[in-house]
């Protein structure tokens, strides 16, 4: 009998890459597979480990077979101080090579791990791309996570493959997306830079393209009904598998408990005792107001501002005559005098909330009181808004966030762009400040009670609903990781078997 379990029972390594807005998405995906009896290591570094260690105490506590497996991040052997093992907001320039460096001597250390667990597959972000071959020496199932979504992945794809941006004659000339389910046009400086001006980067994303390719296959934190053309679209040009299994967050946080848990994770730099009650403000401060009426404005985890756009931002929510509630990280070394005194006026006149640094995002954006949200489009945020039947005002920055806009203005039509119109790398300001006109122009049609601005949040309503449905028994999500089960039980079986 104890054979017989052993041999059914599905032992998993998940593998997180080490930056907050990654780290999350994959944990929910393992807490996902744990809720459905197979067996899972986390394998991360422990001050990352800070950052969701409550949930998966929660779940082990259920009863769930989940835990957390702490790597020692080499930050003496790197050159970096104690803790500094994370790609953040906060993260200096010069410590980036070195926290590769640092997880590149880890690697054999994880490899090794892979065997003496005794993983049957094993799920990593798309920045290991080693780990495929980790995984093929041990005739072991890799899949790759994507923190992405499928049309910005797809749009990558037809950038790359078409380079249309080399068929214009300026950086502001628009040009159409080819191949794909809607005619979606872009900039030449929309586009990541390391696309147009090959570097270091894009070697690398190639090599993960490649290791993409010999995977078993990938793992999206999205759903069939939110981009079904691109679901299957983008299947279609890898020739790979891919199981669509979102919206985690909603799936893997259904109790108030595991909310409260992610609400108070170690990312916040405030000490505990002041973070519950920065959270529990906050929370009181939406409670009194009225449904729908509260602008929610962040731009995640990521991302700072100078001040020239700081201001702009604050004169325009001031402006907009609607309540708001500000996530505020303001670019090191700059006058934050400005800000301090808004918040005072906001706060004496009850218009305004900000929040400086980390915010409860999943229990803001629940609140009844917000009826929209000013977003960066990062992938993780336009999940939880989607969750939430919000509609959005889109401020892309990096990373593949132009292309999540175009999933949200022009393929769902549940957003509204303010207007930015480059591309810039992460942590780098360009010359473009995005003035408070354009601001107020997207907070009005956000919030507004024109006829588009009522469709608009009809469909946001309508895309929650279906949230909801594909992670319930018979819902798309819920069945893929159901077959992707199934279907890994079988690798298993047969490798045993000597097939």
């Amino acid at each position: 009998m104890a054979m017989e379990k052993e041999n059914h029972e599905l032992r998993a390594i998940f593998v997180p890459f080490l930056s907050t807005s990654h780290i999350i998405p994959l944990v929910d995906m393992a807490r996902l597979f744990a809720m459905h009896d197979v067996d899972v290591t986390i394998l991360t570094t422990s001050h990352n480990a800070t950052i969701f260690q409550k949930s998966i105490d929660l779940d082990s506590a259920r009863g769930r077979p989940i835990r957390t497996h702490c790597l020692k991040f080499p930050a003496s052997m790197v050159g970096l101080p104690a803790g500094v093992e994370a790609f953040n907001v906060d993260t200096r320039k010069d410590m980036l090579p070195k926290i590769f460096m640092g997880l590149a001597i880890l690697q054999p250390e994880m490899e090794s791990l892979f065997q003496q667990l005794n993983a049957d597959f094993i799920v990593t972000d798309m920045f290991y791309p080693w780990s495929v071959d980790a995984a093929a020496k041990l005739g072991i199932p890799r899949i790759m996570f994507h923190g992405a979504s499928y049309l910005a992945r797809s749009a990558l794809h037809s950038v790359q493959h078409y380079k249309p941006y080399l068929k214009v004659d300026s950086d502001s000339e628009k040009f159409v997306l080819p191949g794909l389910p809607h005619e979606l046009e872009m900039t030449r400086l929309q586009i990541p830079e390391w696309v147009r001006t090959p570097n270091l980067y894009t070697e690398l994303m190639r090599t993960i393209a490649e290791s993409e390719k010999r995977s078993y296959g990938s793992l999206f934190n999205s759903f069939y009904e939110l981009e079904s053309d691109y679901y299957v679209h983008y299947k279609k040009v890898m020739g790979t598998k891919s199981w669509g299994l979102g919206p985690v967050s909603l799936w893997a946080n259904q109790d108030a408990s595991d909310k409260a848990a992610r609400a108070g994770r170690g990312q916040a730099k405030l000490e505990q005792k002041g973070k519950e009650e920065e959270d529990s403000g906050c929370l009181k401060w939406l409670h009194s107001k009225p449904e729908n009426s509260v602008l929610y404005v962040s731009f995640g985890s990521m991302s700072k501002f100078p001040s020239l756009q700081l201001v702009e931002i604050a004169q325009a929510l001031e402006d907009s005559g609607h309540d708001f509630m500000w996530v505020v990280k303001k670019k090191d070394g700059e006058d934050g005098s400005f800000l301090e005194e808004f918040e005072k006026r906001v706060k004496a006149s009850n218009k305004g909330y900000l929040i400086w640094g980390w915010a409860p995002q999943l229990l803001i954006l629940e609140n009844p009181a917000i009826g929209g949200i000013v977003t960066h489009c990062g992938w993780n945020t336009v999940m939880e808004s989607v969750n939430a039947g919000l509609a959005m005002a889109t401020w892309p920055m990096f990373a593949e966030q132009f292309f999540n806009e175009k999933l949200l203005v022009d393929a769902l039509k549940i957003g509204v762009a303010v207007g930015v119109k480059e591309w810039r790398k992460w942590q780098q300001f360009g010359e473009e400040v995005v003035k408070k006109d354009q601001i107020a122009k997207a907070i009005a049609l956000l919030m507004g009670n024109g006829e588009e601005s009522v469709e608009m949040r009809r469909r946001a309503r309508e895309l929650s609903d279906a949230a909801k449905r594909a992670i319930k028994f018979g819902g798309s999500s819920h069945t893929n990781l159901l077959q992707l089960i199934q279907e890994l039980e079988s690798l298993k079986l047969d490798r045993i078997n000597g097939k």
